[in-house]
């Protein structure tokens, strides 16, 4: 995740505990505040209850790629802060994105999806001489 998208100073942190509203699902946390600036920052908190530092760096790591995938389908503006939750380390990746959606969903952070043109009708070809 590029630098300028990242959470990285406990003051951050401190202000979404403060100032955040919290959704929640059993095995992960949103807290979401308006940040002033045009684009949103993410931040994720694992606690060792997790587990060790192997799996709590996964855990991060795979939260970052479903980040990095829905950020352009995110409405800008704000601090995302995810805190995970113990069990979630014998969650699979696509449980994660659906946890981490659905959470988006609740939020209202997911802009409407782009509307994509209809694909042009082919046009019956002749069949090819032999």
């Amino acid at each position: 995740m590029q630098r300028p998208l990242r959470l990285r100073h406990s003051v951050d942190f401190a202000r979404s505990r403060r100032m955040g509203r919290l959704w929640r699902l059993p095995l992960l946390y949103l807290s979401v505040v308006p940040n002033g600036l045009p684009h949103n920052r993410y931040g994720f908190i694992t606690g060792k209850v997790i587990g060790g530092a192997v799996t709590r760096n996964r855990i991060r790591r795979q939260l970052r790629a479903i980040m990095r995938q829905m950020h352009g389908q995110l409405r800008s503006g704000y601090d995302l802060v995810w805190l995970t939750r113990n069990g979630i380390a014998g969650a699979s990746y696509s449980q994660i994105s659906a946890m981490a959606a659905e959470l988006l969903q609740r939020a209202s952070l997911l802009s409407a999806p782009p509307v994509r043109p209809s694909a042009p009708e082919t046009a019956i070809r002749p069949p090819l001489p032999e």
